[in-house]
C-alpha cells in the first residue's frame, strides 16, 4: 500500500516520533497504519517521544580536545535530575557525542543527529539512552573549534561548567606545553569569572550606551548630595572612566588575571608570549554552564501530597 508525505506527518502527529522514523515505519508496514504504530512501539520510539516534553534542565557539560589532530568540541547535554547527570554510563555517552562533533564538524544538532555513533545513528542512540535511563535527554548545543588554533578544555565541576578556549600561536609556540597551560589558565578564569565578552571591542553599541545612560544617572545622583558638586563635563568624564571599569569586570581579556590580579588577561597572554619568544592571542573562547537559560520546573510537593489526601 502507497503512502504520502501527509501520512508521514500525520504519523508523526500520533506518536510525536521524527520524520524520518516515521517514514521507515511506514515503508516496513507497507502504508498500515496500525503496524507502523505497533512497529514503532516495539522499537521504543513512540516511548522514548512522550518524555521528550519533560523539562531537561540538568545535565553534563562536556569540553575535549582530539589528542590526533587538535580540533576541539564543546557539548551540553540536558537530563531531568541531577542523579542521572552523574551516572557514569549517561556521562560516558557525552564524552562519546563531544567525541562525534569533533570527528564529523556536523553543522548543528539535527546534524548531528544523524551522524554515526558505533553501529547506531545518534538519534538512535538518544532514544536508547531515554528508554534505558527513563528520563528526557536532549543534546542541547555545541561548539567546534578546528585545527587551525591550538585548543584546550577545561571542565569544572565535574560537568557543572565547561569551556574551550582557541590560541592562535606563531608557528613555533603549536606544541608548546607552556602555551597549552596557559589555554587552561584562561578556561579557569573563563569559568570563574563568567565574562559576558571576550574583548572590549566586542561590546555591542546598544549595551554600552545602556550602561553609560545608567553610570551618567548614578554620577549624577552622587553629584546632587556632594559636598562640592562637580561641573556637568566632569560629571561625563567621569562616566567614561567607570566605563573602563565595566570592561574590566566583564570582558574576559580586560579582567584581572586571576592567578596574577595585578595584571589583566591580555596582559598575561603579552608576557607569557614574550617570555617563549613567539606570538599568542585569544582567538575564541565558549563557556557552556549546564541548564543556563532553562526554567527548571518546581516540584511543590506538600500541594501533592495534599491533593492526594482528597
Amino acid at each position: 500500500m502507497a503512502f504520502t508525505a501527509a501520512d508521514v506527518k500525520k504519523l508523526r502527529e500520533m506518536t510525536n516520533v521524527g520524520m524520518m522514523d516515521c517514514k521507515k515505519a511506514l515503508t516496513e508496514s507497507d502504508g498500515d497504519f496500525d503496524k507502523a504504530i505497533e512497529l514503532l512501539r516495539e522499537k521504543g520510539l513512540a516511548k522514548a517521544a512522550k518524555k521528550a516534553d519533560r523539562i531537561a534542565a540538568e545535565g553534563v557539560v562536556c569540553a575535549t580536545v582530539c589528542d590526533k589532530y587538535g580540533v576541539g568540541a564543546i557539548i551540553e547535554v540536558n537530563s531531568e535530575t541531577d542523579f542521572v547527570a552523574k551516572n557514569a554510563d549517561f556521562q560516558q555517552f557525552v564524552t562519546d557525542l563531544a567525541g562525534v562533533v569533533t570527528k564529523e564538524a556536523p553543522a548543528d544538532v539535527e546534524a548531528l543527529k544523524t551522524c554515526k555513533m558505533g553501529d547506531l545513528t545518534v538519534q538512535e542512540a538518544l532514544q536508547e539512552k531515554v528508554l534505558t535511563i527513563g528520563e528526557n535527554i536532549q543534546i542541547r548545543r555545541f561548539e567546534r573549534f578546528d585545527e587551525s588554533t591550538v585548543n584546550v578544555a577545561y571542565n569544572h565541576m565535574g560537568g557543572v561548567i565547561g569551556v574551550l578556549v582557541g590560541l592562535q600561536v606563531s608557528d613555533n609556540l603549536k606544541d608548546n606545553a607552556t602555551v597549552k597551560e596557559l589555554g587552561k589558565d584562561i578556561g579557569m578564569q573563563a569559568a570563574a569569572m563568567n565574562p559576558s565578552f571576550m574583548d572590549k571591542s566586542q561590546v555591542d553599541e546598544a549595551t554600552l550606551a545602556k550602561e553609560k545612560e545608567i553610570l551618567l544617572a548614578q554620577a549624577l545622583e552622587e553629584n546632587k548630595t556632594a559636598a562640592k558638586p562637580k561641573p556637568e563635563q566632569i560629571i561625563h568624564k567621569m562616566v567614561e572612566g567607570r566605563i573602563g571599569k565595566y570592561y574590566e569586570e566583564n570582558c574576559l581579556l580586560q579582567q584581572a588575571f586571576v592567578k596574577e590580579n595585578k595584571v589583566s588577561v591580555e596582559q598575561h597572554i603579552a608576557a607569557v608570549a614574550k617570555e617563549l619568544g613567539g606570538e599568542i592571542k585569544l582567538a575564541k573562547c565558549v563557556r557552556f554552564e549546564k541548564g543556563e537559560g532553562i526554567e527548571k520546573k518546581q516540584d511543590d510537593f506538600a500541594a501533592e501530597v495534599a491533593s492526594m489526601a482528597k
